[in-house]
């Protein structure tokens, strides 16, 4: 479509912002699909003024450094970082917005593969539903509830016997 000259304009844009807005309507029609209840993709208005774009890193095409980010076919962008990127994140992908009052706002997703350092269990406890007693646990123990119904029930019974007998 890049090559006719009606769709000449798409060469301007990244190619992996291309490919990203296909996969955001891909995924909102397999929810619809999926879920009714979502309802159908709706496509931009003058009324929701959200104006996006997303690109994934690939081979490094996107870099921060020195107070920058840098994306392709744009450029470096001037960045007001929030946080320190420790060295062993890798960079995913850059969602830019703009918001209806003209800021612009940059969400970066990273990726951690940092190994998460399993604990050895000591000890388990389980717990079993129980409509008598609402819970047992793994060890056989039993909440004590006070059972001010059960207890009251005997006397509840022979009140009801003495009050039907005087009507």
């Amino acid at each position: 479509m890049k090559k006719t000259e009606e769709y000449r304009f798409l060469k301007e844009i990244d190619s992996i912002a291309l490919q990203q807005s296909l996969r955001h309507l891909d995924t909102a029609f397999q929810n619809f699909f999926k879920q009714p209840k979502t309802g159908f993709p709706r496509f931009k208005s003058k009324k929701r003024n959200k104006n996006s774009y997303s690109t994934v890193c690939i081979n490094g095409n996107i870099t921060i450094s020195n107070g920058y980010l840098r994306l392709p076919k744009i450029g470096q962008i001037r960045l007001k970082q929030h946080r320190i990127i420790p060295e062993e994140y890798r960079l995913k992908s850059v969602t830019v917005s703009q918001t209806p009052s003209g800021k612009y706002y940059a969400s970066i997703l990273f990726e951690y593969e940092d190994q998460v350092q399993e604990k050895e269990m000591q000890k388990f406890l389980g717990l079993d539903f129980s409509m008598h007693e609402l819970y047992r646990d793994s060890n056989g123990k039993e909440p004590a509830y006070p059972r001010y119904y059960r207890n009251a029930e005997k006397k509840l019974a022979r009140e009801q016997r003495k009050l039907s007998k005087m009507q």
